[in-house]
């Protein structure tokens, strides 16, 4: 109803408008509008006033669609005043030619598009146009919603859309890829749990440097091995044993030991080999090489042979039928390595082999039997018993000793366990296993440039501080700390040449952890690596390493070392000013002092020698300028 009333208004508006620009035309001879119709609704238009093409009339843009009548057209010519009179009709801004001429004064517009037109007539008789003028000017609003503030709107509007379905697209792709993601990384979890579960066979099958190998290259070398201590033990009559025992209670007990056998040289980083019916074989020093497996070896086979008494006392108080093992052990050279392609197994062959093999089936029940090789390597820790030449099979006569445990003044009181003593003598030696390694990791890791600190420095200040610890007759705890602060005192200069000793610390703490060193040891080990590169060391073992790293301050070599550290130093941090540095040696040679009595008299020269040496040479330098 509104909307009716609102268009009569426009109408009613728009005629009043057009009463006032209309002048009474009728009978002339320029064309006038006479009536107008908007969609189909008639407007009559008043003859009155002077109509003016210039004025524009404004229309809503619902009234697209316009009929126009023209007041009849006179010629003033009298001889063509009764003609038929014709019209032809152009509007501008919508038509492209001139309408065919009609003996009707309508035209109707349909559809027309919001702007402004004008529209013209043309009057004519007999092909004669005798007249043609602007008779209307017009425009058709834009609605509201084609305002330019509206088309800014919907502009705003569609970009405000368009971020919405963007985030919401982002969105749904974020929430993909969380979701694929989360899938990935379960079936990456599974996957890991798959190959950890895969690796710990291979491990309990394969020492891990072989299992490595074969999952790399599909395959795994054959590795020879000088210095391993295998291990055989037997039980005592098995076979009248099995005949005798019911078979799920004979290979429950056989698990049994060979449970605990596994811990034990797990234990003590003995290497498995295999199970052959009642035989177990294990092997020390392989695949990692180190100095102290026969030790540790015997430590294993005696503390197998304590479980396995344990075991017998048990049984013969329950009455039941008590085992008894043999244990035997040889020393020597073994070539180890997998054998088979689809049930791979770890191995090793060898004369050592057979030995070990041998000295089992020529012990006695419950002893452990050694060779005279074994035997070198382990006498200083174990009371062995000499049993004399034994005559062994293929090999003729070989010494052996039966083991009756460890030195009294090594174990523990009223046990037959290792006290610190013995562990401090097995660190000593696995002090050289570390040697080898880090020398090796040292070298592999310095640059070019290190021509001072290099790897023979290293050694060279190990072996002197070994020295000195021993001539000043420090504890084996000591000498531990003093070995493993040597070792590592150079070794930060790869990591931090400017501040090299904290990195040596960090170094050390990754490294000798493998070799059995404790935390405690690392601990006292890095204070007195600390102690001993202070400007006064205070502890006796800080001193003995401080005396080792300065050693070249009082040999005859001097000026050789000197250059070598001069020239480190020029291509690392850069110093120019030869003479300066010079001097700057001769002030620290003229104030180092060397603490141990050991070290003072090892010097070859007295300071003042060595003061007098570099005086000379710095002499020599400027003479050279």
């Amino acid at each position: 109803m509104i909307r009716f009333i609102t268009d009569r208004l426009s109408l009613i508006v728009i005629l009043v408008t057009l009463s006032l620009m209309l002048s009474e035309t009728a009978g002339q001879e320029t064309p006038v509008v006479n009536r107008i119709v908007l969609v189909h609704d008639s407007l009559l238009i008043p003859a009155a006033g002077n109509f003016s093409p210039d004025s524009m009339i404004f229309f809503n843009y619902r009234y697209n669609d316009i009929l126009f009548e023209i007041d009849p057209c006179v010629p003033e010519d009298p001889s063509l005043q009764d003609e038929q009179i014709y019209y032809s009709f152009f509007l501008d801004g919508n038509d492209t030619d001139w309408s065919l001429w009609s003996p009707y004064p309508l035209k109707e517009y349909t559809n027309l598009g919001a702007r402004d037109y004008i529209l013209k007539v043309r009057c004519g008789v007999a092909g004669t146009i005798f007249s043609e003028d602007e008779v209307f000017t017009f425009s058709i609003n834009r609605p509201i919603w084609l305002r330019i503030y509206f088309l800014a709107l919907y502009l705003a509007l569609g970009i405000v859309i368009l971020y919405v379905v963007y985030r919401r697209f982002i969105g749904r792709h974020i929430r993909e890829q969380v979701r694929l993601e989360k899938i990935i990384a379960d079936r990456t979890e599974e996957l890991i749990a798959e190959k950890e579960k895969v690796d710990t066979l291979l491990a309990n099958l394969l020492p891990k440097g072989t299992a490595d190998e074969l999952m790399a290259k599909g395959k795994a070398s054959k590795q020879k091995f000088n210095f391993v201590t295998v291990l055989f033990s037997d039980i005592q009559g098995f076979t009248r044993i099995a005949e005798e025992v019911n078979p799920e209670i004979l290979i429950d007990e056989l698990d049994k030991f060979f449970f605990q056998f596994d811990n034990v040289v797990e234990k003590y980083n003995i290497e498995k080999i295999k199970t052959i019916g009642d035989a177990y074989m294990c092997a020390g020093g392989i695949p990692k090489k180190n100095r102290t497996n026969p030790i540790e070896v015997i430590l294993a086979a005696l503390v197998m042979q304590q479980y396995m008494e344990d075991m017998k006392r048990e049984q013969k108080k329950k009455g039941l039928t008590f085992w008894d093992i043999r244990i035997g052990v040889h020393t020597g050279t073994v070539i180890a390595g997998v054998i088979g392609h689809k049930k791979l197994s770890y191995d090793i062959w060898g004369d050592t082999v057979n030995t070990a093999s041998r000295m089992e089936s020529s012990g006695e029940p419950g002893k452990i039997n050694i060779s005279g090789v074994t035997y070198d390597y382990v006498r200083d820790f174990f009371i062995c018993e000499y049993r004399g030449k034994m005559p062994v099979k293929y090999k003729g006569e070989l010494d052996m000793y039966f083991v009756n445990g460890i030195r009294p003044e090594m174990r523990q009181e009223g046990k037959n366990e290792p006290n610190q003593k013995f562990i401090d003598r097995m660190l000593l030696l696995k002090v050289d296993d570390l040697e080898e390694e880090v020398s090796e990791w040292y070298r592999d890791s310095m640059s070019e440039e290190l021509i001072f600190h290099d790897d023979k420095n290293l050694k060279n200040i190990l072996t002197q501080a070994e020295l000195i610890g021993r001539a000043e007759r420090i504890s084996d705890g000591d000498m531990i700390l003093v070995q493993l602060a040597s070792l590592f005192v150079m070794t930060g200069y790869v990591a931090n040449y400017t501040d090299p000793f904290p990195a040596s610390v960090d170094i050390m703490k990754d490294r000798a952890p493998a070799f059995g060193f404790d935390q405690e040891h690392i601990q006292n080990a890095a204070a007195v690596l600390l102690d001993a590169v202070s400007e006064s060391p205070a502890g006796t073992p800080g001193q003995i390493v401080n005396d080792a790293f300065y050693d070249y301050y009082a040999r005859v070599d001097l000026l050789v070392r000197l250059d070598l550290l001069y020239r480190e130093e020029s291509s690392v941090l850069k110093v120019t000013d030869r003479i300066k540095w010079y001097n700057d040696q001769l002030l620290k040679i003229g104030r180092h002092t060397f603490y141990t009595s050991t070290a003072q008299l090892l010097r070859s020269n007295s300071v003042q020698e060595q003061q007098f040496v570099l005086e000379k040479y710095i002499e020599s330098l400027r003479n050279m300028l």
